[in-house]
């Protein structure tokens, strides 16, 4: 990274973790690799910690939080974990899933992290350096993608730079991230009924996807993880003004997978709409993706980066 980065750079290396720990301890903002992408993390019990993460990301505040946890024990200390809820997180737990669940009225978190919601959204994440976090410290973290709100998440620590440099503290580079999309969320209803929020790497049987009752986790505005430009979608070909983003048999100037794979095109995906973001074209147009397994995941991206802001 260069010498010229405001915020500091570290290796996601035993030094680097403590002084993330350090960080997160006194209250201040870390940006960490997960599984996903990489999440800006701060502790999930102090009001102050997590309004500094709304700042920095410039964030709305009806917009709830993902706390991240060690494990199923954790989690039990701030929301009530049904019987549907604990088979889940024993079957997916630790990786990319976020369960919304009851939270607890003694749970020690702030309150800006369920955005005054009675539910309160966490996940056991997968990625050696985030669980070597959450080891180190005995409070959960809030951890939302780490980048300005609305814009194309982070799959690097470049792309992280790109819009919190000077706005955090800390970044842990530990290289590209594996899933690329954030992670599958579900709510769990008092009738053990599963209600997909939002798709991503962990597709499930059995839940449905009902009518939007406001925003009970994130990843739900209609317009997100935005280029800066317009997008078009399903594009066989490039006009001399887009910046063609392939898949499969339609190549372009960056290629989601050229074998058509939908697994190498998720985690390739952000990567792609900042390459497109940065780029002199004035527009990015975008090859079809099958709407099936991870593929709707990366649709669901799609469509709200070529969604135009309210």
């Amino acid at each position: 990274m260069s010498d010229k980065n405001l915020t500091e750079v570290l290796d996601a290396d035993a030094q680097g973790i403590a002084r993330a720990v350090a960080i997160l301890d006194s209250g201040g903002l870390v940006a960490v690799p997960t599984e996903t992408v990489y999440g800006l993390a701060a502790r999930a019990d102090s009001a102050e910690a997590v309004a500094k993460i709304y700042a920095a990301k410039g964030r709305p505040d009806f917009n709830p939080l993902i706390v991240h946890v060690r494990d199923i024990e954790q989690a039990e200390e701030l929301a009530e974990i049904s019987d549907a809820a604990r088979l889940l997180a024993d079957q997916h737990w630790p990786g990319p899933l976020t369960l919304v669940l009851p939270c607890k009225p003694e749970a020690k978190l702030a309150g800006a992290v369920t955005a005054g919601l009675p539910t309160v959204a966490l996940r056991a994440p997968a990625h050696p350096v985030m669980q070597a976090l959450l080891e180190a410290v005995d409070f959960p973290l809030a951890a939302p993608s780490a980048n300005r709100s609305g814009f194309i998440s982070p799959t690097t620590a470049r792309h992280v730079l790109a819009s919190l440099d000077g706005r955090i503290d800390l970044v842990l580079d530990g290289g590209p991230t594996q899933a690329g999309v954030e992670s599958t969320i579900v709510a769990v209803r008092g009738d053990g009924s599963l209600e997909e929020l939002r798709p991503g790497p962990v597709v499930l049987a059995g839940t449905h996807r009902g009518e939007v009752r406001g925003f009970e986790a994130p990843g739900q505005l209609a317009s997100h993880y935005a280029p800066g430009k317009p997008v078009r979608l399903n594009a066989g070909h490039a006009d001399a003004s887009e910046f063609l983003i392939g898949f499969g048999a339609v190549s372009g100037d960056c290629t989601l997978s050229v074998a058509g794979d939908l697994t190498e095109a998720a985690s390739r995906l952000y990567d792609c709409l900042h390459r497109g973001a940065a780029s002199e074209k004035q527009r990015i147009a975008i090859a079809p993706v099958p709407e099936e397994g991870i593929g709707i995941a990366i649709n669901d991206r799609l469509r709200r980066a070529a969604t135009p802001p309210d």
